[in-house]
């Protein structure tokens, strides 16, 4: 079990949510009956979900604001929790209806933070599931796991039996103004042991410090100004694409670089080519990478346990194997000095500022000031995964959007298919779906590039 409170990390989600910017992450999902079968209808599917909800006991709990507001909200159980209430049936035909119609409505604060919308008659006959839960009760690497437990490894496992389960009592203002209290000494606590920290270790906590002030001034460095940070509408859009996951690893393995470099550099030159397509110069765009810091055998965690690193994308560059150089010099460098670590150092301090600082830093380090667009990269499944029989085919990932922020692109992996969610306000940028082409073309270009790299190797050798 996680902690019972947010951390300061959780909480700045709280803070930079506003009636148009969502602040929940999540996956659209499609999954396919066998041969010759229906799939499972609604009733069935609410009744699976039901029984695998004890698997994450977070998911009965809402959040209790703290008397005063000393501290950050705590979680506590929903006593009026209904699984009814959290997974909804949709009517739509496509998965993408269902997306769009889930995601343009933030989630309710007054019971768990989390919701799925269920379709279980799209039009070519398979079921669409789309989940979404806030960014303050997850992150991304925490949104797949948790999407897991209402699949199987197999077509027909067995069935977990009903939960007879009773919630806690819910404490009072007074109880939650003294827990509130105890965590506040204990953290004032931890600081007052840093200058011993100091003395045992002075190298190593300046070093810290040194990558720290780095990560700090990078995350402040100002974005450009773009036509992609405009004030954005309370409606989403996701625009899909699906790629062999080969293709990722073929150009990886061509030029020395990282499936992530791969995603940037892919990014870089489908941004380029809308600012072209609407007769705006293509200039650099400064992107936020989230990093997993989790620890191994912690990819289950509640919570946020990422850290960030902001890279520059060459959108001018017209060459799309240089831009790919280019970002590859740029993540290396920024993961040689530290930069991860030295954010969640940064995050990791913010915790000890009062929360009228933390919030303020929130919505400043969330501003289109700070960057242009967010490009995530989610580890998936590998192995087949099934829901009642149903093979999981496709599973796109979903990465909000802050204010002031049209734009945000994942990719996730299932099995050998690699899954890109281009998530948007169709309103500020309604053309997202030629977005999507335009990224498939850029890795055409990389692919077709990296093909001429492995050919000409062998001609090389013999020379």
């Amino acid at each position: 079990m996680t902690s019972a409170r947010l951390t300061s990390l959780d909480a700045a989600f709280l803070a930079v949510e506003t009636p148009t910017a969502h602040m929940h992450v999540g996956w659209a999902a499609r999954f396919v009956p066998p041969p010759g079968a229906e799939a499972p209808r609604f009733p069935a599917i609410l009744e699976h979900i039901e029984r695998r909800v004890p698997r994450a006991p977070r998911y009965r709990q809402k959040l209790a604001e703290i008397p005063l507001g000393i501290h950050h909200p705590a979680w506590i159980d929903d006593e009026g929790f209904d699984v009814s209430r959290q997974v909804l049936r949709s009517g739509a035909r496509t998965l993408g209806e269902v997306v769009d119609e889930s995601m343009s409505e933030p989630l309710p604060r007054d019971r768990p933070l989390w919701q799925m919308r269920v379709a279980d008659r799209l039009s070519d006959g398979s079921v669409g599931v789309v989940g979404k839960a806030h960014h303050c009760m997850v992150d991304g690497i925490a949104a797949v796991k948790l999407a897991s437990l209402v699949v199987d490894p197999e077509p027909d496992p067995p069935q977990p039996p009903p939960e007879d389960w009773e919630p806690a009592p819910a404490p009072g203002g007074f109880e939650l103004f003294r827990r509130a209290l105890v965590d506040r000494t204990r953290q004032e606590l931890g600081l007052a042991a840093i200058p011993a920290r100091v003395i045992r270790s002075p190298g190593r906590v300046l070093g810290g410090a040194r990558r720290a002030a780095y990560a700090l001034a990078d995350a402040f460095r100002p974005a450009a100004d773009s036509s992609l940070n405009e004030p954005i509408s309370p409606l989403r859009h996701l625009a899909a694409l699906e790629r062999p996951l080969d293709d990722l690893r073929r150009i990886r393995r061509a030029f020395g670089v990282t499936v992530n470099d791969v995603l940037l550099a892919a990014s870089a030159g489908a941004v380029r080519r809308l600012l072209q397509d609407r007769g705006e110069p293509a200039i650099p765009l400064k992107a936020m990478v989230p990093v997993n810091v989790r620890d191994d055998g912690a990819d289950g965690e509640l919570g946020n346990r990422l850290a960030f690193m902001f890279v520059d994308l060459p959108c001018d560059e017209p060459d799309p194997v240089r831009r790919l150089m280019d970002v590859h010099m740029a993540t290396s460098s920024r993961k040689e000095g530290g930069e991860a670590r030295g954010a969640g150092a940064v995050l990791g301090a913010l915790a000890y500022a009062p929360r009228l600082i933390q919030g303020a830093f929130s919505r400043a380090a969330a501003s289109p000031r700070a960057y242009n667009l967010v490009v995530s990269n989610i580890p998936g499944p590998r192995e087949p995964l099934y829901l009642l029989g149903c093979e999981l085919r496709e599973a796109y990932p979903v990465v909000p959007l802050a204010d002031g922020h049209d734009l945000s692109i994942g990719v996730t992996t299932v099995g050998e298919r690699a899954c890109f969610g281009l998530y948007v306000d169709p309103e500020s940028l309604p053309d997202a779906d030629a977005l999507a082409r335009d990224l498939d073309r850029s890795i055409d270009e990389l692919l077709a590039r990296g093909v001429d790299e492995e050919l000409a190797a062998p001609a090389m050798a013999m020379s």
